[in-house]
């Protein structure tokens, strides 16, 4: 299913509906992503003025809380953990060979626009590292090829 494009009319009823609440930058923020599947650049400025505060603050914002995007993400979206205990059994090999076999680096997405990889730092599933998630589904025990062709199917 493909997010709705969005247009100025909609960015604004989105702010408008999280206005009430107390600090209403990350709810509109959620709100965006949920609605679009990123955080639309021409959103920016809108929130700022919203809100009264600058470009940058709303960008700080974006930039900290990694889940949030700027670009639309792939079809699939796919989390490697990156923590010590998935490196430890092999996770720095497996992140590697992912991201060669789908062509692309951290935060991107291939070049058919059917995978985003992000790194994670933890996803609870030490024991049978190295971890990731597939669209929200958590993943243990993989090998890059089957990760691969999970997605690309």
């Amino acid at each position: 299913m493909t997010a709705p494009s969005p247009t100025q009319e909609a960015i604004a009823a989105l702010i408008a509906a999280e206005m009430h609440r107390e600090g209403p930058l990350l709810p509109i923020l959620h709100s965006l992503q949920s609605a679009f599947g990123h955080v639309p650049a021409e959103a920016v400025p809108m929130i700022a003025e919203a809100l009264n505060i600058g470009r940058a603050e709303v960008h700080g914002v974006m930039s900290f809380y990694h889940d949030f995007r700027s670009v639309p993400a792939g079809r699939h979206v796919v989390k490697i953990c990156r923590a010590e205990a998935c490196q430890a059994v092999g996770g720095v090999g497996f992140a590697d060979a992912v991201l060669e076999k789908l062509g692309t680096a951290w935060h991107g997405t291939s070049a058919n626009g059917a995978v985003t990889v992000e790194p994670v730092y933890c996803l609870g599933l030490c024991a049978n590292g190295p971890a990731a998630m597939i669209d929200g589904r958590p993943v243990a025990g993989l090998s890059a090829e089957d990760l691969v062709a999970e997605v690309s199917a």
